[in-house]
């Protein structure tokens, strides 16, 4: 919606204390700022929407986010009262994002709901219960990473022992929810187990592929998309969260890479040589179930409303299907450009049509083209020694990341989004 279009938003009453900002105004702000920081936005998109809601309602204000922290100042600059929030990096949170975006359409586009009433409602929906129950997001975990096993080349073997490792980083994700101490670990211990797992069952049941059954296990840990948003952010020269998100998602490629070579190692000193053979490809029909299972996974792990599944299937399909017609016209990193583009004019037409982030589409389909899998098979082969192919595998996942972030960036030209419009909040 344009500002031309918007109506008069109300004027604020005198606030109580004179020369200061109205107490339900900055409350709104900071609410607002701390629930998309828990729901996963990056930082330049969450001052760009702070700003411009403040701007709305009226409110003098400056926005300074990073993956841990929101500074908020509001006021005229020689009289500002700054304020700090320190926040945890959350994971995506589909749902809570479009039950948010309707709060700020209510308070902020249309003005139909007092600021301290938004407020509020802001409180209740992050207060409010997961929108998925325990035991389904277990569940989610093993179906998205059997799908995945499909997508990674592997056979029914690897997509059973995907599915069966999924369930175990699935039940891991639950423990460490509850246990501070053991959520340190979670990930490095996850990929110990998930690794240790698949090689037992090679050594022990029948030989597989142990790297693709591996991944797929571990396919919902690796973070591809944070490395991606971390390219987002510099590209956007928001360069204090970039390089932090970044130095996240490469401790976690290590974390994970270090669990996966001890527990090979350990089954391989008990177990003998543990034998790994290239898997047994799948008729090309499977393909289109094992995306239909990994979109209701992914919106699952995504807390995203089940309505919105139709369409991130029609999307993560478009990106796949498109970034392979440009892999074979272009090479692999210039399809991944084409993919992300589709993802992200489709997207941003979703976000008009619909009145809803564009995220709840975008994000589910570039998960299915990041290379956070790439990232750690350069990882493996530097663990084997195979330093020039860990190098030319790492190379080859930053040009993946930097053809992702120019296709949502171009896509933003193109179409852009609702909330990307000139005056738009």
């Amino acid at each position: 919606m344009n500002r031309s279009s918007l109506p008069p938003f109300p004027a604020l009453p005198e606030s109580p204390v004179p020369g200061e900002p109205h107490p339900d105004a900055v409350r709104f702000i900071l609410r607002l700022g701390r629930a998309l920081h828990e729901c996963g936005y990056a930082s330049h998109r969450l001052e760009s929407i702070l700003l411009r809601a403040a701007d709305r309602i009226g409110l003098p204000a400056q926005f300074f986010t990073t993956p841990t922290s929101i500074f908020a100042a509001f006021g005229p600059l020689e009289r500002q009262r700054t304020y700090l929030l320190r926040v945890e990096p959350g994971g995506q949170d589909l749902g809570r994002m479009a039950d948010i975006d309707a709060v700020i359409g209510d308070v902020v586009r249309r003005g139909s709901v007092p600021l301290a009433e938004g407020a509020a409602r802001i409180d209740a929906i992050m207060a409010g219960p997961s929108r998925y129950g325990p035991v389904v997001l277990v569940l989610a975990f093993g179906v998205a990473s059997a799908a995945s096993a499909r997508f990674l080349g592997g056979g029914w073997q690897e997509v059973l022992i995907g599915g069966a490792t999924g369930l175990v980083t699935g039940l891991m994700s639950r423990l460490a929810a509850s246990r501070a101490t053991l959520g340190r670990v979670f990930e490095p211990l996850s990929a110990f187990l998930v690794a240790a797992l698949v090689s037992f069952a090679s050594a022990t049941i029948t030989p597989l592929s142990v790297p693709t059954g591996t991944l797929a296990g571990l396919i919902v840990l690796i973070p591809g998309l944070t490395f991606t948003v971390a390219m987002t952010e510099l590209t956007n020269r928001h360069l204090v969260a970039g390089i932090s998100r970044l130095s996240g998602a490469l401790m976690l490629f290590l974390a994970i890479a270090f669990g996966v070579a001890l527990g090979n190692q350990l089954v391989g000193r008990l177990a003998g040589e543990v034998p790994s053979v290239a898997p047994t490809p799948l008729p090309g029909w499977t393909e289109i179930p094992a995306l239909v299972v990994a979109t209701l996974g992914f919106t699952v792990l995504l807390h995203a409303r089940l309505r919105d599944a139709p369409w991130v299937l029609l999307v993560g399909a478009a990106a796949i299907w498109f970034s392979r017609l440009g892999a074979l016209a272009l090479g692999v990193e210039l399809g991944s450009f084409i993919g992300a583009l589709t993802v992200g004019v489709a997207s941003n037409v979703l976000s008009r049509l619909r009145d809803q982030p564009s995220s709840v589409t975008q994000v589910p389909g570039i998960l299915f083209l990041v290379p956070g899998s790439v990232g750690v098979r350069s990882l493996f082969s530097m663990l084997d020694q195979e330093v020039i192919r860990g190098v030319e595998t790492t190379f080859q996942m930053l040009l993946i990341g930097a053809s992702l972030v120019a296709g949502i960036l171009v896509a933003n030209v193109v179409a852009p989004s609702r909330h990307l419009r000139e005056g738009s909040v």
